[in-house]
Protein backbone atom coordinates (compact mmCIF):
# COMPACT_ATOMS: atom_id res chain seq x y z
CA UNK A 1 0.00 0.00 0.00
CA UNK A 2 1.40 3.53 -0.78
CA UNK A 3 0.16 6.16 2.02
CA UNK A 4 0.14 9.10 -0.87
CA UNK A 5 -1.96 7.32 -3.14
CA UNK A 6 -4.12 5.58 -0.65
CA UNK A 7 -5.33 8.65 1.08
CA UNK A 8 -5.35 10.33 -2.10
CA UNK A 9 -8.25 8.28 -3.53
CA UNK A 10 -10.06 8.57 -0.07
CA UNK A 11 -9.68 12.27 0.41
CA UNK A 12 -10.47 13.00 -3.39
CA UNK A 13 -13.82 11.02 -3.33
CA UNK A 14 -14.05 12.66 0.34
CA UNK A 15 -13.63 16.20 -0.95
CA UNK A 16 -15.96 15.32 -3.93
CA UNK A 17 -18.32 15.21 -1.64
CA UNK A 18 -17.54 17.80 0.75
CA UNK A 19 -18.08 20.43 -2.43
CA UNK A 20 -21.14 18.82 -3.05
CA UNK A 21 -22.23 18.90 0.37
CA UNK A 22 -20.86 22.49 0.51
CA UNK A 23 -23.12 23.46 -2.82
CA UNK A 24 -25.96 21.84 -1.05
CA UNK A 25 -25.65 24.11 2.05
CA UNK A 26 -25.18 27.13 -0.21
CA UNK A 27 -28.26 26.52 -1.59
CA UNK A 28 -30.10 25.80 2.35
CA UNK A 29 -28.64 29.08 3.02
CA UNK A 30 -30.65 30.40 -0.06
CA UNK A 31 -33.71 29.05 0.57
CA UNK A 32 -33.56 28.54 4.00
CA UNK A 33 -31.16 31.22 6.09
CA UNK A 34 -30.68 31.35 9.48
CA UNK A 35 -34.85 31.36 9.86
CA UNK A 36 -37.17 29.07 11.83
CA UNK A 37 -37.70 26.63 8.88
CA UNK A 38 -33.68 26.54 8.83
CA UNK A 39 -33.03 25.84 12.92
CA UNK A 40 -35.95 23.02 12.69
CA UNK A 41 -34.76 21.29 9.56
CA UNK A 42 -30.87 21.04 11.12
CA UNK A 43 -31.98 19.40 13.86
CA UNK A 44 -34.09 16.62 12.05
CA UNK A 45 -30.84 16.19 9.93
CA UNK A 46 -28.24 16.53 12.77
CA UNK A 47 -29.32 13.95 14.80
CA UNK A 48 -28.60 10.61 11.82
CA UNK A 49 -26.25 12.87 10.39
CA UNK A 50 -24.35 12.71 13.88
CA UNK A 51 -24.43 8.77 13.56
CA UNK A 52 -23.71 9.14 9.83
CA UNK A 53 -20.32 10.56 10.78
CA UNK A 54 -19.64 8.63 14.20
CA UNK A 55 -20.08 5.45 12.35
CA UNK A 56 -18.89 6.20 8.65
CA UNK A 57 -16.02 8.90 9.54
CA UNK A 58 -13.66 6.18 10.87
CA UNK A 59 -15.76 5.38 13.96
CA UNK A 60 -16.46 1.77 13.27
CA UNK A 61 -13.77 1.37 11.04
CA UNK A 62 -11.91 1.64 14.56
CA UNK A 63 -13.22 -1.12 15.97
CA UNK A 64 -14.14 -3.36 12.90
CA UNK A 65 -11.00 -3.31 10.90
CA UNK A 66 -8.08 -4.64 13.77
CA UNK A 67 -10.25 -7.47 14.56
CA UNK A 68 -11.68 -8.37 10.69
CA UNK A 69 -7.97 -8.25 9.77
CA UNK A 70 -7.12 -10.41 12.49
CA UNK A 71 -9.39 -13.07 11.09
CA UNK A 72 -8.18 -12.34 7.60
CA UNK A 73 -5.13 -13.81 8.60
CA UNK A 74 -6.87 -16.94 9.37
CA UNK A 75 -8.40 -17.55 6.42
CA UNK A 76 -11.26 -16.69 3.99
CA UNK A 77 -13.85 -18.79 6.22
CA UNK A 78 -13.20 -17.61 9.76
CA UNK A 79 -12.93 -14.17 8.05
CA UNK A 80 -16.30 -13.87 6.67
CA UNK A 81 -18.00 -15.88 9.86
CA UNK A 82 -16.35 -13.23 11.88
CA UNK A 83 -18.24 -10.60 9.46
CA UNK A 84 -21.30 -12.37 9.19
CA UNK A 85 -22.03 -12.58 13.25
CA UNK A 86 -21.12 -8.53 13.51
CA UNK A 87 -23.26 -7.82 10.44
CA UNK A 88 -26.53 -10.23 11.58
CA UNK A 89 -26.18 -8.86 15.52
CA UNK A 90 -25.75 -4.90 14.21
CA UNK A 91 -28.80 -5.42 11.75
CA UNK A 92 -30.88 -6.51 14.64
CA UNK A 93 -29.83 -3.51 16.91
CA UNK A 94 -29.84 -1.20 14.68
CA UNK A 95 -33.61 -1.92 13.78
CA UNK A 96 -34.75 -2.48 17.08
CA UNK A 97 -33.65 1.10 17.62
CA UNK A 98 -34.79 2.78 14.91
CA UNK A 99 -38.71 1.07 15.80
CA UNK A 100 -38.13 2.67 19.66
CA UNK A 101 -36.92 6.24 18.20
CA UNK A 102 -39.99 6.52 15.57
CA UNK A 103 -42.41 5.49 18.54
CA UNK A 104 -40.52 7.59 21.19
CA UNK A 105 -39.53 10.68 18.98
CA UNK A 106 -41.09 13.13 21.38
CA UNK A 107 -38.79 12.34 23.97
CA UNK A 108 -35.34 11.93 21.54
CA UNK A 109 -36.00 15.39 20.03
CA UNK A 110 -36.60 17.55 23.55
CA UNK A 111 -33.24 15.48 24.51
CA UNK A 112 -31.70 17.02 21.29
CA UNK A 113 -33.09 20.35 21.03
CA UNK A 114 -34.80 20.97 24.64
CA UNK A 115 -34.67 24.71 23.79
CA UNK A 116 -37.69 23.83 21.24
CA UNK A 117 -39.61 22.92 24.04
CA UNK A 118 -41.67 26.11 24.44
CA UNK A 119 -42.51 26.65 20.83
CA UNK A 120 -44.94 23.88 19.94
CA UNK A 121 -44.86 24.86 16.76
CA UNK A 122 -41.33 24.18 16.37
CA UNK A 123 -40.91 20.83 18.16
CA UNK A 124 -43.95 19.48 16.73
CA UNK A 125 -42.34 20.06 12.97
CA UNK A 126 -38.54 18.76 14.33
CA UNK A 127 -40.88 15.56 15.72
CA UNK A 128 -41.92 15.17 12.24
CA UNK A 129 -39.03 15.48 10.47
CA UNK A 130 -36.65 13.29 12.61
CA UNK A 131 -39.00 10.92 12.04
CA UNK A 132 -39.22 10.58 8.53
CA UNK A 133 -34.85 11.29 8.48
CA UNK A 134 -34.15 8.56 11.13
CA UNK A 135 -34.30 5.77 9.22
CA UNK A 136 -30.86 7.04 7.45
CA UNK A 137 -29.32 5.59 10.69
CA UNK A 138 -30.31 2.20 9.90
CA UNK A 139 -29.20 2.36 6.36
CA UNK A 140 -25.85 4.24 7.05
CA UNK A 141 -24.35 2.17 9.66
CA UNK A 142 -24.85 -1.09 7.14
CA UNK A 143 -23.12 1.19 4.87
CA UNK A 144 -20.85 1.69 7.01
CA UNK A 145 -20.40 -1.89 8.08
CA UNK A 146 -20.09 -3.09 4.28
CA UNK A 147 -17.17 0.07 3.84
CA UNK A 148 -15.17 -1.10 6.87
CA UNK A 149 -15.12 -4.67 5.13
CA UNK A 150 -13.62 -2.78 1.73
CA UNK A 151 -10.99 -0.74 3.48
CA UNK A 152 -9.63 -4.15 5.81
CA UNK A 153 -9.03 -4.97 2.13
CA UNK A 154 -7.38 -1.55 1.10
CA UNK A 155 -9.78 -1.18 -1.01
CA UNK A 156 -11.12 2.97 -0.20
CA UNK A 157 -12.55 3.97 -3.44
CA UNK A 158 -16.44 3.14 -3.40
CA UNK A 159 -16.15 3.30 0.49
CA UNK A 160 -15.23 7.29 0.44
CA UNK A 161 -17.07 7.94 -2.63
CA UNK A 162 -21.19 6.26 -1.54
CA UNK A 163 -21.70 9.97 0.54
CA UNK A 164 -21.63 11.89 -2.31
CA UNK A 165 -25.00 10.13 -3.15
CA UNK A 166 -26.54 12.12 -0.25
CA UNK A 167 -25.46 15.35 -1.24
CA UNK A 168 -26.12 14.76 -4.93
CA UNK A 169 -30.02 13.95 -4.05
CA UNK A 170 -30.41 16.74 -1.78
CA UNK A 171 -28.75 19.26 -4.13
CA UNK A 172 -31.76 17.95 -6.87
CA UNK A 173 -34.65 18.69 -4.28
CA UNK A 174 -32.93 22.01 -3.65
CA UNK A 175 -32.86 23.02 -7.03
CA UNK A 176 -36.76 22.76 -7.43
CA UNK A 177 -36.82 24.59 -3.95
CA UNK A 178 -38.56 27.84 -5.49
CA UNK A 179 -41.35 25.36 -6.63
CA UNK A 180 -41.59 23.32 -3.47
CA UNK A 181 -42.23 26.77 -0.89
CA UNK A 182 -42.21 25.75 2.70
CA UNK A 183 -42.59 22.04 1.90
CA UNK A 184 -39.08 21.66 0.66
CA UNK A 185 -38.09 20.88 4.74
CA UNK A 186 -39.84 17.43 3.87
CA UNK A 187 -38.93 16.59 0.80
CA UNK A 188 -35.36 17.08 1.89
CA UNK A 189 -36.23 15.02 4.56
CA UNK A 190 -37.26 12.30 3.17
CA UNK A 191 -34.33 12.87 0.51
CA UNK A 192 -32.36 11.85 3.54
CA UNK A 193 -33.55 8.99 4.48
CA UNK A 194 -33.89 7.62 0.11
CA UNK A 195 -30.53 8.79 -0.42
CA UNK A 196 -29.30 6.15 2.74
CA UNK A 197 -31.19 2.77 1.04
CA UNK A 198 -28.81 4.00 -1.91
CA UNK A 199 -25.90 4.21 -0.32
CA UNK A 200 -26.27 0.51 0.68
CA UNK A 201 -27.30 -0.36 -2.59
CA UNK A 202 -24.47 0.85 -3.86
CA UNK A 203 -21.71 -0.47 -1.10
CA UNK A 204 -23.61 -3.51 -1.55
CA UNK A 205 -22.28 -4.05 -5.70
CA UNK A 206 -19.12 -3.33 -4.32
CA UNK A 207 -18.45 -5.77 -1.35
CA UNK A 208 -20.60 -8.67 -2.47
CA UNK A 209 -17.19 -9.72 -4.32
CA UNK A 210 -15.25 -10.09 -1.79
CA UNK A 211 -18.21 -11.35 1.49
CA UNK A 212 -20.74 -12.59 1.14
CA UNK A 213 -24.05 -11.89 3.56
CA UNK A 214 -25.43 -14.94 5.31
CA UNK A 215 -28.48 -13.67 7.41
CA UNK A 216 -28.80 -16.22 10.74
CA UNK A 217 -30.34 -14.76 13.88
CA UNK A 218 -30.31 -17.70 15.22
CA UNK A 219 -27.80 -16.40 17.10
CA UNK A 220 -24.51 -18.09 19.09
CA UNK A 221 -22.42 -15.52 19.54
CA UNK A 222 -18.09 -16.33 19.90
CA UNK A 223 -15.76 -14.44 21.91
CA UNK A 224 -14.15 -12.81 18.87
CA UNK A 225 -17.50 -11.06 17.91
CA UNK A 226 -18.47 -10.27 22.24
CA UNK A 227 -14.46 -8.76 22.11
CA UNK A 228 -16.01 -6.80 19.12
CA UNK A 229 -19.06 -5.11 20.54
CA UNK A 230 -17.20 -4.17 23.76
CA UNK A 231 -14.95 -2.05 21.38
CA UNK A 232 -17.33 -0.74 19.90
CA UNK A 233 -19.21 1.65 22.37
CA UNK A 234 -15.76 3.08 23.39
CA UNK A 235 -14.53 3.67 20.05
CA UNK A 236 -17.51 5.23 18.88
CA UNK A 237 -17.51 7.89 21.48
CA UNK A 238 -13.80 8.81 21.22
CA UNK A 239 -13.47 8.24 17.57
CA UNK A 240 -16.21 10.76 17.14
CA UNK A 241 -15.23 13.12 20.00
CA UNK A 242 -15.51 16.44 18.08
CA UNK A 243 -19.11 15.22 16.20
CA UNK A 244 -20.46 14.31 19.66
CA UNK A 245 -19.18 17.81 21.15
CA UNK A 246 -20.71 19.22 18.51
CA UNK A 247 -24.09 17.63 19.25
CA UNK A 248 -23.87 18.75 22.68
CA UNK A 249 -23.20 22.04 21.39
CA UNK A 250 -26.64 22.00 18.91
CA UNK A 251 -28.62 21.10 22.54
CA UNK A 252 -27.33 24.13 24.20
CA UNK A 253 -27.30 26.37 21.19
CA UNK A 254 -31.39 25.56 20.68
CA UNK A 255 -31.92 27.56 23.50
CA UNK A 256 -31.07 30.51 21.77
CA UNK A 257 -32.75 32.08 18.15
CA UNK A 258 -30.63 30.57 14.90
CA UNK A 259 -27.69 29.74 16.71
CA UNK A 260 -28.18 25.72 15.80
CA UNK A 261 -28.18 27.71 12.27
CA UNK A 262 -24.98 29.41 13.01
CA UNK A 263 -23.08 26.42 14.44
CA UNK A 264 -23.92 24.41 11.31
CA UNK A 265 -22.78 26.57 8.61
CA UNK A 266 -19.33 27.05 10.52
CA UNK A 267 -18.93 23.33 11.23
CA UNK A 268 -19.14 22.41 7.54
CA UNK A 269 -16.38 24.66 6.39
CA UNK A 270 -13.80 23.38 8.75
CA UNK A 271 -14.78 19.53 7.85
CA UNK A 272 -13.49 19.67 4.22
CA UNK A 273 -9.75 20.11 5.82
CA UNK A 274 -10.59 17.62 8.87
CA UNK A 275 -11.68 14.92 6.30
CA UNK A 276 -8.47 14.60 5.04
CA UNK A 277 -6.08 15.75 7.80
CA UNK A 278 -7.62 13.17 10.38
CA UNK A 279 -10.76 10.87 8.70
CA UNK A 280 -9.11 10.04 5.68
CA UNK A 281 -5.82 9.32 7.36
CA UNK A 282 -6.86 7.62 9.82
CA UNK A 283 -8.94 4.66 7.86
CA UNK A 284 -6.28 4.38 5.56
CA UNK A 285 -3.60 4.26 7.89
CA UNK A 286 -5.53 1.77 10.19
CA UNK A 287 -5.72 -1.64 8.17
CA UNK A 288 -1.68 -2.07 7.44
CA UNK A 289 -1.17 -0.49 11.14
CA UNK A 290 -3.29 -3.51 12.69
CA UNK A 291 -1.50 -6.41 10.42
CA UNK A 292 2.13 -4.60 11.07
CA UNK A 293 0.70 -4.66 15.67
CA UNK A 294 -0.52 -8.34 15.15
CA UNK A 295 2.65 -9.42 12.85
CA UNK A 296 4.86 -7.36 15.49
CA UNK A 297 6.55 -5.26 13.15
CA UNK A 298 7.86 -2.06 15.07
CA UNK A 299 9.92 -0.53 12.62
CA UNK A 300 6.59 -0.30 10.21
CA UNK A 301 4.87 0.43 13.14
CA UNK A 302 6.83 4.05 13.80
CA UNK A 303 7.18 4.58 10.21
CA UNK A 304 4.02 4.93 9.17
CA UNK A 305 2.81 6.52 12.71
CA UNK A 306 5.24 9.04 12.13
CA UNK A 307 4.20 9.40 8.48
CA UNK A 308 0.77 9.43 9.40
CA UNK A 309 1.23 12.10 12.11
CA UNK A 310 3.16 14.59 9.71
CA UNK A 311 0.93 14.45 7.02
CA UNK A 312 -2.01 15.01 9.57
CA UNK A 313 -0.11 18.26 10.64
CA UNK A 314 1.07 19.33 6.95
CA UNK A 315 -3.01 19.82 6.08
CA UNK A 316 -4.53 20.58 8.80
CA UNK A 317 -2.19 23.37 10.29
CA UNK A 318 -2.16 26.15 7.23
CA UNK A 319 -5.65 25.01 7.21
CA UNK A 320 -6.31 26.54 10.74
CA UNK A 321 -4.48 29.78 9.74
CA UNK A 322 -6.25 30.43 7.06
CA UNK A 323 -9.86 30.13 9.15
CA UNK A 324 -7.96 32.22 11.78
CA UNK A 325 -7.15 35.25 8.92
CA UNK A 326 -10.61 34.71 6.93
CA UNK A 327 -12.90 33.74 8.34
CA UNK A 328 -15.70 36.11 7.70
CA UNK A 329 -14.76 36.61 4.27
CA UNK A 330 -14.48 32.74 3.98
CA UNK A 331 -17.94 32.32 5.69
CA UNK A 332 -19.72 35.57 3.99
CA UNK A 333 -18.21 34.85 -0.15
CA UNK A 334 -19.69 30.81 0.56
CA UNK A 335 -23.14 31.29 2.59
CA UNK A 336 -23.79 34.65 2.17
CA UNK A 337 -27.13 35.29 -0.42
CA UNK A 338 -30.61 35.23 -0.38
CA UNK A 339 -31.77 34.81 3.02
CA UNK A 340 -28.48 34.64 4.89
CA UNK A 341 -28.03 38.10 6.05
CA UNK A 342 -24.86 40.28 6.99
CA UNK A 343 -26.08 39.04 10.84
CA UNK A 344 -25.40 35.62 10.10
CA UNK A 345 -22.86 36.02 8.26
CA UNK A 346 -20.84 37.99 11.13
CA UNK A 347 -22.28 35.12 13.66
CA UNK A 348 -21.06 32.11 11.29
CA UNK A 349 -17.82 33.72 10.63
CA UNK A 350 -17.00 34.27 14.77
CA UNK A 351 -18.07 30.01 15.44
CA UNK A 352 -15.38 29.65 12.23
CA UNK A 353 -13.00 31.42 13.93
CA UNK A 354 -13.08 29.12 16.92
CA UNK A 355 -13.63 26.09 15.20
CA UNK A 356 -10.58 26.67 13.25
CA UNK A 357 -8.25 27.39 16.59
CA UNK A 358 -9.43 23.71 17.21
CA UNK A 359 -8.75 21.91 13.47
CA UNK A 360 -5.34 20.62 14.33
CA UNK A 361 -6.40 19.12 17.48
CA UNK A 362 -9.49 17.62 16.07
CA UNK A 363 -7.27 16.15 12.98
CA UNK A 364 -4.73 14.92 16.17
CA UNK A 365 -7.38 12.98 17.86
CA UNK A 366 -8.37 11.08 14.92
CA UNK A 367 -4.81 9.89 14.26
CA UNK A 368 -3.91 9.33 17.89
CA UNK A 369 -6.82 7.66 18.63
CA UNK A 370 -6.28 5.36 15.26
CA UNK A 371 -2.83 4.56 16.95
CA UNK A 372 -4.32 3.04 20.18
CA UNK A 373 -7.03 1.21 18.23
CA UNK A 374 -4.63 -0.73 15.92
CA UNK A 375 -3.76 -1.80 19.48
CA UNK A 376 -6.89 -3.14 20.10
CA UNK A 377 -7.05 -0.11 22.95
CA UNK A 378 -10.63 1.61 22.65
CA UNK A 379 -11.19 2.24 26.50
CA UNK A 380 -8.25 4.37 26.86
CA UNK A 381 -9.25 7.00 24.22
CA UNK A 382 -12.90 6.51 25.00
CA UNK A 383 -12.05 7.68 29.14
CA UNK A 384 -9.99 10.55 27.83
CA UNK A 385 -12.79 11.45 25.33
CA UNK A 386 -15.44 11.45 28.22
CA UNK A 387 -13.87 13.91 30.01
CA UNK A 388 -13.27 15.81 27.22
CA UNK A 389 -16.92 16.59 26.48
CA UNK A 390 -17.57 16.43 30.78
CA UNK A 391 -15.23 19.18 30.21
CA UNK A 392 -16.71 20.77 27.12
CA UNK A 393 -20.53 20.77 28.97
CA UNK A 394 -19.32 22.67 31.88
CA UNK A 395 -17.36 25.13 30.24
CA UNK A 396 -20.55 25.84 27.70
CA UNK A 397 -23.24 25.74 30.98
CA UNK A 398 -21.13 28.15 32.56
CA UNK A 399 -20.66 30.53 30.04
CA UNK A 400 -23.50 30.53 28.17
CA UNK A 401 -25.83 32.71 29.47
CA UNK A 402 -23.34 35.44 29.57
CA UNK A 403 -21.74 35.17 25.77
CA UNK A 404 -24.21 33.00 24.24
CA UNK A 405 -23.62 30.87 21.42
CA UNK A 406 -20.09 31.65 20.70
CA UNK A 407 -19.11 29.81 24.23
CA UNK A 408 -19.73 26.44 21.93
CA UNK A 409 -16.87 26.63 19.66
CA UNK A 410 -14.54 27.91 22.22
CA UNK A 411 -15.57 24.73 24.48
CA UNK A 412 -15.08 22.98 21.92
CA UNK A 413 -11.98 23.86 20.83
CA UNK A 414 -10.49 23.71 24.26
CA UNK A 415 -11.66 20.31 25.48
CA UNK A 416 -10.74 19.39 21.99
CA UNK A 417 -6.78 20.60 22.80
CA UNK A 418 -7.03 18.60 25.96
CA UNK A 419 -7.86 15.49 24.68
CA UNK A 420 -5.48 15.30 22.25
CA UNK A 421 -2.95 16.60 24.50
CA UNK A 422 -3.95 13.81 26.88
CA UNK A 423 -4.06 10.94 24.39
CA UNK A 424 -0.27 11.82 23.73
CA UNK A 425 0.92 11.65 27.17
CA UNK A 426 -0.70 8.29 27.30
CA UNK A 427 0.85 6.92 23.74
CA UNK A 428 4.49 7.88 25.12
CA UNK A 429 3.54 6.46 28.32
CA UNK A 430 2.89 3.20 27.08
CA UNK A 431 5.34 3.12 24.58
CA UNK A 432 2.95 2.83 21.55
CA UNK A 433 4.68 5.55 19.78
CA UNK A 434 7.98 7.22 19.29
CA UNK A 435 8.80 10.50 17.21
CA UNK A 436 11.74 9.66 14.76
CA UNK A 437 14.27 12.76 13.94
CA UNK A 438 12.94 13.26 10.32
CA UNK A 439 9.86 14.62 12.21
CA UNK A 440 10.44 17.09 14.10
CA UNK A 441 12.94 18.76 11.43
CA UNK A 442 9.69 18.05 9.02
CA UNK A 443 7.57 19.38 11.22
CA UNK A 444 9.28 22.62 12.10
CA UNK A 445 9.41 23.16 8.15
CA UNK A 446 5.89 22.86 8.17
CA UNK A 447 5.35 25.65 10.95
CA UNK A 448 7.75 27.99 8.71
CA UNK A 449 5.62 27.21 5.62
CA UNK A 450 2.60 27.80 7.09
CA UNK A 451 3.57 30.99 9.01
CA UNK A 452 4.30 32.15 5.54
CA UNK A 453 1.15 31.22 3.92
CA UNK A 454 -0.60 33.13 6.49
CA UNK A 455 0.82 36.24 5.69
CA UNK A 456 0.63 35.97 2.13
CA UNK A 457 -3.28 35.12 2.42
CA UNK A 458 -3.70 37.76 4.97
CA UNK A 459 -2.15 40.33 2.29
CA UNK A 460 -4.49 38.52 -0.43
CA UNK A 461 -7.52 39.06 1.71
CA UNK A 462 -6.55 42.97 2.43
CA UNK A 463 -5.58 43.91 -1.03
CA UNK A 464 -9.16 41.75 -2.93
CA UNK A 465 -11.36 43.39 0.11
CA UNK A 466 -13.33 45.29 -2.12
CA UNK A 467 -13.94 42.56 -4.05
CA UNK A 468 -15.19 40.42 -0.93
CA UNK A 469 -16.96 42.52 1.02
CA UNK A 470 -20.88 41.07 1.87
CA UNK A 471 -22.36 43.08 -1.40
CA UNK A 472 -20.29 41.96 -4.06
CA UNK A 473 -21.81 39.64 -6.41
CA UNK A 474 -18.78 37.33 -7.51
CA UNK A 475 -16.95 37.30 -4.38
CA UNK A 476 -16.85 33.76 -4.39
CA UNK A 477 -14.49 33.70 -6.96
CA UNK A 478 -12.41 36.21 -5.98
CA UNK A 479 -12.21 33.93 -2.07
CA UNK A 480 -11.73 30.87 -4.53
CA UNK A 481 -9.14 32.26 -5.99
CA UNK A 482 -6.85 33.65 -3.34
CA UNK A 483 -7.67 29.92 -1.51
CA UNK A 484 -5.68 28.79 -4.91
CA UNK A 485 -3.10 31.33 -4.48
CA UNK A 486 -2.50 30.65 -1.38
CA UNK A 487 -2.46 26.83 -1.22
CA UNK A 488 0.05 26.67 -4.18
CA UNK A 489 2.06 29.66 -2.63
CA UNK A 490 2.23 27.36 0.51
CA UNK A 491 3.00 24.10 -1.51
CA UNK A 492 5.60 26.03 -3.08
CA UNK A 493 7.58 26.66 -0.03
CA UNK A 494 7.24 23.53 1.15
CA UNK A 495 8.72 22.24 -1.64
CA UNK A 496 11.79 24.60 -1.86
CA UNK A 497 12.44 23.94 2.19
CA UNK A 498 11.67 20.52 1.82
CA UNK A 499 9.20 20.19 4.81
CA UNK A 500 7.44 17.43 3.05
CA UNK A 501 9.23 14.76 0.84
CA UNK A 502 6.48 12.92 -1.60
CA UNK A 503 8.84 10.19 -1.89
CA UNK A 504 9.14 9.68 1.52
CA UNK A 505 5.14 8.29 1.44
CA UNK A 506 5.56 6.09 -1.16
CA UNK A 507 5.80 3.40 1.29
CA UNK A 508 5.04 -0.12 0.63
CA UNK A 509 3.24 -1.67 3.52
Amino acid sequence: MNLIKSTGTFGFYTIISRLLGYLRDVLIAIFLGTSFLADVFFVAFRIPNTFRRLFAEGTFNAAFVPSYTSELTKGKTKSNKFANEIFNLLFLGLLILVILAEIFMPVVVSLIAPGFVENSQKIDLAINLTRITFPFLLFVCLSSFFAAVLNSHNKFAAASAAPIILNLILIGILLLGNYLGDEIIYYLSYGVSISGFIQLLFLYRYVKNIYHIKFNFRFKINNKSKIFFKKLLPSIFSSGVTQINILVGTIIASFQASAVSYLYYADRIYQINLAIAGIAIGVVVLPQLSKHVYLKKKNKILLIQNKALELSMFLSLPASIALFIGSEEIISALFGYGSFNEEAVSNSAKALFYFGLGLPAFALIKVFSTFFFANNDTKTPFYISLISVILNIFISLCYFKSIGFIIIPVATTISSWFNSIILFIYLKKRDLFKFNKIFFINFLKIIFASILMGIFFNFLILFLEKQLVYDYNFKSFYLILSVLLGLTFYLLVSFFIKAFNYKDLQLKY
